[in-house]
Order: C-alpha cells, then sequence, then structure tokens
C-alpha cells in the first residue's frame, strides 16, 4: 500500500464552485446577468435535470474558493507536530478580497518549497487536477511544484500517478472506478472517523452566492481533517504503524483539535462528532 512514511505529510482538500467568467465567456451570457443565473446556466449546460439541478461540471469550469491542509511534521525523539492551516487565512475578514489566483498560488508555491508528501482523497481526479488547470487559467508558475525528474529515485514528481509524494486514498482503497468506489464520507463513517457534518459539497455554491465563506472553510477544514485520520487509518492497516503507534497519532489530532478549538469553535464540533463514533464502532 505505501512504502514507507515520508516527512512532512500534507493531508489536503480543496473546495470550489463554478466560476461566472467561465460561464460568461463560454456560454455568452449576459455581462447584466447576476452570478447565479450565470451559475444556473452552467449547471444547464452541464446537464442539469429536476432530480439533479446542480449536476458536477468539469473542474475547469470552476473557481477555487478553498483550500484546506493537516501539516504532520516529525520531531526527533518526540511525537509528530501537526497544524491545520487553511487559504484564505482569514475567511471571516480579509480573506473575503483573496483573489482565487492568491489561493492557488500561495498553495502550489508552498508545496513546491516545502517537498511535503500530499494526501487527499481524490486529489488525483479532482483537486490536484482542478489547481493545475486553474493555476495555467490565472497565469501561474508553479515551477518547483511541477518539476519532474528524469526517473522516480532522483526526486519529487507531484505529477505521476503512484508517486510516493502524492497518495490518493480513493485510489489506494479502490483499485478501479465506479460505483463501488466509495466516497470519503462513507469510508471514514465506517471507519470511526467524521465523515461530513453539517454541510455537504452540494451546498457549498450556495453558501458562495450568499457570502458564507468560513462555512465553506470550515467544511473544507473538516475534510482535511478526516483525510488526514483516513490515511493513519491505512497506516496501521499497512502495518506501518503498531497499534500503540497509531494511538499516539490520533492522540496527536485530539491535541490539534483542542488546541485550536478556541480561536475555531467548529473543530470543537469536530472533537465530540469522532468520539461519537469510535464508541459507536468500537
Amino acid at each position: 500500500m505505501f512504502k514507507k512514511i515520508n516527512d512532512p505529510v500534507w493531508a489536503f482538500d480543496v473546495e470550489w464552485v463554478p466560476d461566472p467568467r467561465a460561464g460568461r465567456l463560454l456560454y455568452g451570457v449576459a455581462g447584466e446577468a447576476s452570478d447565479r443565473e450565470v451559475m444556473t446556466e452552467m449547471w444547464r449546460q452541464g446537464g442539469a435535470t429536476a432530480e439533479n439541478p446542480t449536476p458536477y461540471l468539469k473542474t475547469v469550469l470552476c473557481r477555487v474558493v478553498s483550500v484546506a491542509m493537516v501539516i504532520r511534521k516529525e520531531q526527533r525523539g518526540q511525537p509528530p507536530r501537526l497544524w491545520l492551516h487553511s487559504l484564505p487565512q482569514d475567511p471571516a475578514g480579509a480573506g473575503r478580497e483573496e483573489t482565487e489566483r492568491s489561493i492557488v498560488e500561495k498553495f502550489l508555491h508552498s508545496v513546491g518549497k516545502n517537498k511535503p508528501v500530499l494526501v487527499g482523497y481524490n486529489s488525483l481526479a479532482a483537486d490536484l487536477r482542478i489547481l493545475v488547470q486553474r493555476g495555467m487559467i490565472l497565469g501561474v508558475q508553479a515551477r518547483e511544484f511541477c518539476h519532474r525528474p528524469n526517473k522516480p529515485w532522483e526526486g519529487i514528481d507531484y505529477l505521476a500517478k503512484g508517486s510516493d509524494f502524492n497518495i490518493d486514498l480513493k485510489d489506494t482503497v479502490t483499485p478501479g472506478w465506479g460505483h463501488g468506489s466509495p466516497s470519503l464520507h462513507e469510508i471514514a463513517t465506517l471507519c470511526g472517523i467524521p465523515g461530513k457534518l453539517d454541510v455537504s459539497g452540494e451546498q457549498v455554491p450556495e453558501l458562495w452566492l450568499t457570502d458564507q465563506l468560513p462555512r465553506i472553510v470550515a467544511y473544507n477544514e473538516f475534510d482535511a481533517l478526516t483525510t488526514y485520520l483516513l490515511w493513519l487509518r491505512a497506516l496501521f492497516f499497512s502495518g506501518h504503524l503498531d497499534a500503540a503507534g497509531y494511538e499516539a497519532e490520533q492522540a496527536a489530532v485530539r491535541e490539534l483539535l483542542e488546541r485550536e478549538s478556541e480561536k475555531r469553535p467548529h473543530l470543537a464540533d469536530y472533537l465530540v462528532e469522532w468520539e461519537r463514533l469510535r464508541q459507536a464502532v468500537a
């Protein structure tokens, strides 16, 4: 499953919404149309039905509104240290004015500079794909992120499927695609890890249209935490962590949630749900 645990690790998740600018350019929607009207036309062009009025759109047609990541850094002789970061950093304040280009550029630049192991869920088909596509559209240069060594052992390659530095847990737990592929919510919940709490992905566009960016970022952080905990579960399953090591890693997550919950109260809700599920599957 995994060859080894590299350091550092960034378990990440990206949130996006239909890009009204893309709709205006591609579908000739009148300039005076509202963003909601443009997005509705984009969904119509994407095959909307009465049963599914907001179908999944190609990532190239969407704009990135948030990126969240759990960062794990090893410490010699001590438990690993964890941080939870998100872009925009202040969604209730200055973050409302942060551009999509700034979010994409900051994340890809930081990845290229710090060289972490990226861990996602459906990240090869979605999260990394939209970052690359939108980075190109926005005129971002991500030289270090895009660097590709001549041979796999000569350096980090984020663009290679199967790379030790680009782990897609969905690809790991489901060697193939189709209706048999579990969602992050499904596999996490059954493992005793919180999946979706009060927000789901289908609600993100409406939250964006109604200026509720803090709720989007909170949801994004939940998914990053869930991805990280599922990665720990996969490490235990594959024998990279023994029972004591697995418990210590989970304790570090609890410490992170408790440490940050005063500034971000939604993390206390995540901790409560995690404890409930752990008891339910015990």
